[in-house]
Parts: structure tokens; C-alpha cells; sequence
């Protein structure tokens, strides 16, 4: 298990893009299809549909965080058992899904061997790497930038994107935990949508009370975990209307169970939404 977590720590926890490789929504489309929801919805754990309906409710809803334009916050990652990190400045549009981060500190993911600051861009169409402000060839550093930048935005967006066209959803039953019944919902995506033979897999723990994910359990197939045995907690905070998870613990399954302790901590901070970027300023200093 050892070597399992190695291998997994390379592209990470942050490397579950399935919703990135799915096709995704014309811009057109989602300013069509959005529309102001005035009461909460039905939640009905019969109609899994429902329950994601109610999911998108509960976090602030789609409508509020596109009109919302953008956010930026502080990206803490941090591997308790090798005590590294990668700090990052976070940047994403919303109605392009354009994404940024720049790192002050890249000890995991984030060419670990490099010295110097590390800058990953993508626009909406292609993605740059730079290391102190120049453009950088590394094959390797490119293609991990590509992927950590859409990773990233869906992991912010994530209770938006669980109910993306191709979603197959089934109620799980209930399960106690820690002193609350909560309503579990499987997910996984048709292949006919995805164009993926295996797709992820997650099993949501979701709060009756709240309509909050709390927990959820999730697969890797593309890296030979096929089963959702990964638990992923999280902590909200209310920011200007939406309940951000600004603190994400991840536990990793071993032959003794799995730890009290997390092997990954992932934090959120100063979060600031409608910072007025573009794609044109996106890559503004940060310095």
C-alpha cells in the first residue's frame, strides 16, 4: 500500500478529472440552461436526480457562482507522511472554465525538482507552463500543468458537475456516521457519454439535513484502482453565498484499514469571488 500512495501522491488526489474528460457544455448553453431556482428543490433519495438537484441547491447553485465571474484563493497541499507541500495562488473563470495557479512552493506535484516559482495557465484552450516567468519545453511539467489545471477547477466545481449529462445516479441506502444518518448516492457516468470503457466511481455520503456531500468515497480506475475505496471529507465554509470546501482530508485504504490520521490535507484560503479577471489578465503578478 505503500507503493500504492507513492504512485497515487505523483498526480494525486486532484488527478480525479473525469468530468474534464467528459464532453463539456457549450458556453451558450449554460446561460440557456441556467435559471434562478426561488425555493429549495424536491429531495426525494427514490429520485436520485433530485438529491443532485437539491446538492446544487444547498452549495449556492451554478446560477450564483457564474454570475459570481471568477475566484481566486490560497491552495495549501500538504502530505502529512513525507511533510511536503504545494502552495499555490488559484485562479479560475467560470464561463470558459479557464484556469491558473501559481506556486511559491512545489514540493509533490508540481515539478518538485525545479527551483524557482512555477506558473500553469490554461485559457480554455491550451496550456502554458512557465518557471520565473519563462515559458518552459519539459514535456513533463507541460503535461502535468494541463492536467492539474482542469483538475483543480473541477474539484472547486464539483458539486455542479456531479450532475453533468451521462450521470448515472442510485440511491445507496444510510449509513451512521460520526452521529448522523447519512444518505448515500453512487455515481458513475455512461460510457456511451464518456467515450471511457471505465469511468470513476463515487459513493457520496450526503447530509438529510444539510444536502451537504460531508464524505465520499471515489475510484481511480486509470491508475489500477478500480473500486471506491479512496474517503475524501469535507469541511464547508460560507462564502458570500456559496459553501466552499475550504478544508479537504483524504484517507488512503492499506491492508490495516485506513488511518485516524489523513495522508492528505488540502486547504482553502482567502477566497475572493468577481476579481474583474479574463483571459487577458488571468496571468496578472501575483508577486
Amino acid at each position: 500500500m505503500k507503493l500504492f500512495f507513492k504512485t497515487l501522491s505523483v498526480l494525486a488526489i486532484t488527478a480525479i478529472i473525469s468530468c474534464a474528460e467528459k464532453p463539456k457544455k457549450e458556453i451558450q448553453q449554460v446561460e440557456t440552461i441556467v435559471k434562478e431556482i426561488e425555493k429549495p428543490p424536491v429531495y426525494d433519495t427514490q429520485d436520485p436526480q433530485t438529491v443532485l438537484a437539491a446538492i446544487e441547491y444547498a452549495h449556492g447553485g451554478w446560477n450564483d457562482l457564474w454570475k459570481k465571474g471568477d475566484v481566486q484563493y490560497t491552495y495549501t497541499y500538504h502530505n502529512p507522511d513525507v511533510n511536503k507541500t504545494d502552495i499555490s495562488t488559484e485562479r479560475y473563470i467560470f464561463d470558459n472554465e479557464a484556469s491558473y495557479g501559481h506556486y511559491t512552493k512545489h514540493e509533490i506535484n508540481v515539478m518538485p525538482d525545479v527551483a524557482g516559482e512555477v506558473t500553469q495557465c490554461f485559457d480554455g484552450e491550451k496550456t502554458i507552463v512557465m518557471i520565473d516567468d519563462k515559458k518552459t519545453d519539459d514535456p513533463n511539467g507541460n503535461t502535468v500543468g494541463d492536467f492539474l489545471r482542469k483538475a483543480n477547477y473541477f474539484w472547486f466545481v464539483m458539486p455542479y458537475k456531479l450532475n453533468d449529462t451521462g450521470t448515472i445516479a442510485s440511491f445507496e441506502g444510510q449509513e451512521e456516521l460520526k452521529g448522523t444518518n447519512y444518505d448515500k448516492l453512487k455515481i458513475t457516468y455512461d460510457p456511451a457519454v464518456t467515450g471511457k470503457e471505465q469511468n470513476d466511481t463515487y459513493i457520496l455520503y450526503v447530509n438529510p439535513e444539510t444536502k451537504l456531500i460531508d464524505r465520499f468515497y471515489f475510484s481511480l480506475p486509470f491508475m489500477g484502482v478500480n473500486e471506491p475505496v479512496i474517503i475524501a471529507d469535507y469541511e464547508y465554509t460560507d462564502i458570500e453565498g456559496q459553501m466552499v470546501a475550504t478544508k479537504r482530508t483524504y484517507f488512503m485504504p492499506s491492508e490495516n484499514g485506513y488511518s485516524e490520521s489523513p495522508n492528505l490535507v488540502q486547504t482553502l484560503t482567502d477566497v475572493s469571488f468577481g476579481n474583474g479577471f479574463t483571459t487577458d489578465n488571468l496571468m496578472a503578478t501575483t508577486r
